[in-house]
C-alpha cells in the first residue's frame, strides 16, 4: 500500500519555503543523475528559485 496524497499548498514561511525548495532541488538533481547513468542518456534540468537564481 502506498502513501496517501498530500494537498499541495504554498508554504507561507519564507525560510521554510527556501529550505524545502533546496531539499527538493537536490532530490531532483539526484534523480536526474541516476536516470542519466542507468539509461546512458543526457538529461537537462532548468530550475529557478523565487530569488531568480538558477
Amino acid at each position: 500500500m502506498g502513501r496517501g496524497r498530500v494537498e499541495l499548498k504554498r508554504i507561507e514561511n519564507k525560510i521554510n519555503r527556501q529550505v524545502t525548495f533546496a531539499k527538493r532541488r537536490n532530490g531532483l538533481l539526484k534523480k536526474a543523475y541516476e536516470l542519466s547513468v542507468l539509461c546512458d542518456a543526457e538529461v537537462a534540468l532548468i530550475i529557478f528559485s523565487n530569488r531568480g537564481k538558477l
